[in-house]
């Protein structure tokens, strides 16, 4: 249950590093330039919400609810949102920075990473069905179990997924790109 509501307010260059903000509802809110790192973000809820170019790294998202929320030119690096609510779960990405997170178990269909830094991520038992990774860095990202079904890779790179451990029916890839479908099996590609 929150205890504090927030509805259509703008945030500008507010600092809240390293605080306590659980419990709280934000409705319609803008955050712009706002550091919220490290901070405990439990238990608090996001309806229609925008970040923009805020720093959000290793922030705690225990059971947050996050309905319909975009996040631009974002720092996200570090967050678990495996422990976020698990009923609504809404969110698109565009030009952040998400390396070292974990979308462990998310059921997230239909979600935009567009030119996002999606290194080293876990994607692990994902849903991720219908979604779209435009322009993204997938370095050692973890794709395991995931379903990736009519999901769109044509512009993003560096990936390693494994066609026979997870579900890839009609997802998209560049053909310069395939060679990161066939990774653990050392073929050798020559022109």
């Amino acid at each position: 249950m929150t205890e504090i509501i927030h509805e259509n307010k703008v945030y500008k260059n507010i600092n809240y590093s390293n605080k306590n903000i659980s419990g709280r509802e934000f409705i319609e809110c803008t955050f712009i330039n706002c550091d919220i790192s490290s901070s405990d973000l439990s238990r608090t809820e996001f309806s229609e919400c925008s970040f923009e170019n805020c720093n959000l790294s290793m922030i705690v998202v225990d059971d947050a609810l996050f309905n319909n929320v975009k996040f631009v030119d974002c720092k996200l690096s570090g967050l678990d949102f495996s422990v976020a609510n698990e009923y609504i779960f809404l969110v698109d990405f565009f030009r952040s920075r998400l390396d070292y997170s974990s979308f462990l178990k998310r059921k997230m269909s239909k979600t935009t990473f567009n030119e996002c830094s999606l290194r080293e991520v876990d994607f692990g038992d994902a849903i991720l069905k219908e979604s779209k990774f435009i322009k993204c860095d997938l370095l050692r990202a973890t794709f395991s179990h995931t379903n990736l079904e009519k999901c769109d890779f044509t512009t993003s790179y560096d990936f390693n997924i494994d066609p026979d451990d997870n579900i890839l029916k009609k997802a998209k890839f560049s053909l310069s790109e395939v060679m990161g479908l066939l990774a653990k099996h050392e073929i050798i590609l020559e022109s």
